[in-house]
């Protein structure tokens, strides 16, 4: 991503020194110079928001595995309860029926 902004404000100091020809005035080199001088702060503040927002992201990433791992987890007790709800419930009608041979 730097590479890509340093080689555009390289071009662009390429392109306006080309345009200026040989007969560039110093206002007309310090003004180019001024222009890369932007570019290239332009370029750096999006690199450093870039790396920024990458950080976050790892941040995100982070919260969402975490979150992905609780579920999983409450996914297995839901499951554990549900198997143990329906033993208990062939226990009863296992002890209903008994309950009916005797009367």
């Amino acid at each position: 991503m730097r590479n890509v902004f340093f080689g555009v404000i390289v071009l662009g100091a390429l392109g306006a020194f080309t345009m200026l020809g040989g007969c560039a005035s110093v206002e007309s080199v310090e003004a180019a110079q001024t222009t890369a001088n932007t570019a290239l702060s332009t370029a750096t503040a999006a690199q450093a928001s870039a790396n920024d927002a990458h950080q976050v992201a790892g941040q995100a990433l982070g919260a969402a595995q975490a979150a992905q791992s609780s579920a999983q987890m409450a996914q297995q007790s839901a499951d554990r309860a549900n198997a143990t709800a329906a033993a208990n419930g062939q226990q009863i009608a296992e002890a209903q029926r008994r309950r009916g041979e005797r009367d």
